[in-house]
């Protein structure tokens, strides 16, 4: 049965008013980016972006409702080509082994790219965490608000070791979820406590953590010195 289509579709007012809103939400971003990556969570504050971008607080916040939404949104782009990678190897059908050291390289290095925006989006992800105490569930009322919602950093990870799990490459337990939350809480930790630490050194450490719970005869190998991840590039 087909729809009536919408009166309003070839409003120009209303096409105007879609094109503003989509500047005005792009201006904040943009902005936001700019200042949470030099000042980092805490020196930032909504009205410092809103007027960065040139709009009053109320806009900003009809926009994003919250800082930690706001944050989380920047960094969404930020993770977004890792879950593009997952889901282009699962389905692919690549060795999950090898999809996974990708993943993590790929976040070792945009942790150390993007240094103090994942320091920032870390704290509201704490901060949140703390407020609501309880894990993300996208049936709250309050999900449009929630950063681990918003920018849900161990989706790729879950997607692969899940993926890897099922084929028999890794073992069943830990399950994905958990494996991959513990293996980005170190992540974001670091971001924020080693700033100095090169990506080759904390992707080798968090694959090390994740094959040791997942696949352990890999590091047992003695031709490896039980380090096969030291020489990372």
């Amino acid at each position: 049965m087909s729809t009536p289509e919408d009166p309003r579709a070839d409003d120009p007012r209303a096409r105007a008013a879609r094109t503003k809103r989509d500047r005005t939400r792009r201006a904040l971003l943009d902005a936001a980016e700019a200042i949470f990556g030099s000042r980092g969570w805490q020196r930032t504050r909504m009205e410092d972006v809103a007027a960065a971008a040139g709009v009053s607080a109320a806009t900003a916040y009809n926009h994003f409702p919250t800082k930690h939404a706001l944050v989380a949104h920047v960094f969404n782009p930020v993770i977004h080509p890792l879950r593009t990678e997952a889901e282009y190897d699962v389905a692919a059908g690549r060795s999950a082994t090898e999809a996974l050291k990708d993943q993590v390289v790929g976040l070792a290095r945009l942790s150390s790219r993007y240094r103090l925006l994942m320091s920032a989006f870390w704290a509201a992800v704490e901060d949140y965490t703390l407020r609501v105490g309880r894990v993300p569930d996208p049936a709250t009322p309050d999900a449009d608000a929630d950063p681990r919602l918003i920018a849900p950093v161990p989706a790729p990870l879950e997607m692969v070791v899940e993926y890897g799990q099922q084929r028999g490459e890794f073992r069943g337990y830990p399950p994905a979820r958990e494996i991959a939350a513990m293996v980005v809480n170190i992540l974001l930790t670091r971001a924020v406590n080693r700033p100095e630490e090169r990506p080759e050194d904390l992707a080798e450490l968090l694959l090390t953590v994740m094959f040791g719970a997942l696949k352990p005869e890999l590091l047992l190998s003695e031709s490896l010195a039980d380090r096969p991840f030291r020489d990372l590039r």
